[in-house]
């Protein structure tokens, strides 16, 4: 335990804070070097195996995150009552768990991102180039159409259709405002999170503290759905949006699609934002 205790001095007392607690990004002690941006197109990455492969991994990955997750739906819309299904909650608990698993799997390939909006915020963070952003957009809604559409082989077209197919849409009873409100906060929440899980800079100065990044992530996104399935049966993924809808294709999904492209594109982008510039501080570090 003495070693144990003084390695926990040791990564407290690392980084001497010269601003009040909590502005720790503007101190200019630390034992990393700031990663510079990505260039906004890298033509050698066309040439390279692990770029293609990182784009497999996003389509596997969000080919599988349909498949539970719509197939979990789908589940509690055929049962009889809540109260024979998983519920609300275990429509959450199947969205954060898989992105939790997920991301684990292939964050050391690709990053891990499994969602439009989460590419867009980190290409805004500067954290990957154009050129893979939307490479990536691409592969993860190639990956949640069929994955829809395995569901709905599994489902059968009446039942899939007669159940709603997973697709996002407007709940009876708020506004289409409402809608917009809550995708571009519930991204928000998430795009923020993986930010701050992924940060290296927290990584370095926190190394006393343990932390396994996709834990918060999935968690981040069970209590985003939580919040509001019952408003938009939670969206905050553009990819899973339009692979259910798609593989649903009934126009009252369509009416609605909009929603869940411009808020989690919104949340994502105040995300990145909010990091960049009030949290890391970046363009007021001094050179």
């Amino acid at each position: 335990m003495e070693g144990k205790e003084e390695d926990v001095n040791l990564g407290a007392n690392k980084f001497n804070e010269r601003q009040p607690i909590g502005t720790a990004a503007q101190s200019q002690d630390k034992d990393y070097k700031e990663p510079p941006p990505s260039p906004l197109f890298e033509a050698s990455e066309l040439s390279s195996w692990s770029f293609y492969r990182a784009g497999i991994a996003e389509f596997i990955a969000t080919f599988l995150f349909l498949y539970i997750t719509v197939l979990t739906v789908m589940g509690v819309s055929k049962a009889p009552n809540k109260c024979a299904s998983v519920g609300i909650q275990g429509i959450a608990w199947a969205f954060g768990g898989m992105i939790f698993a997920l991301v684990y799997c292939t964050a050391g390939i690709s990053g891990g991102h499994i969602n439009p909006a989460v590419t867009f915020g980190l290409f805004l963070g500067r954290k990957l180039t154009l050129t893979r952003a939307v490479y990536y957009m691409v592969m993860q809604c190639l990956g949640a159409i069929c994955g829809a559409g395995v569901v709905k082989g599994f489902e059968g077209k009446r039942v899939f259709t007669d159940k709603g197919g997973g697709a996002n849409v407007v709940a009876h009873g708020y506004t289409k405002g409402d809608g917009l409100g809550a995708e571009i906060v519930g991204t928000f929440v998430l795009v923020y999170t993986v930010f701050s899980a992924t940060d290296a800079k927290r990584s370095a100065r926190d190394s006393h503290v343990p932390i396994l990044a996709p834990l918060p992530i999935g968690f981040a996104v069970f209590l985003v759905h939580l919040a509001t399935i019952p408003i938009t049966g939670t969206g905050i993924n553009p990819a899973r949006s339009l692979g259910a809808a798609i593989v649903f294709n009934k126009d009252h999904a369509w009416h609605d699609h909009w929603i869940f492209w411009v808020g989690p594109f919104i949340g994502a982008a105040l995300a990145a934002l909010y990091h960049v510039v009030v949290i890391r501080a970046i363009p007021f570090k001094s050179k």
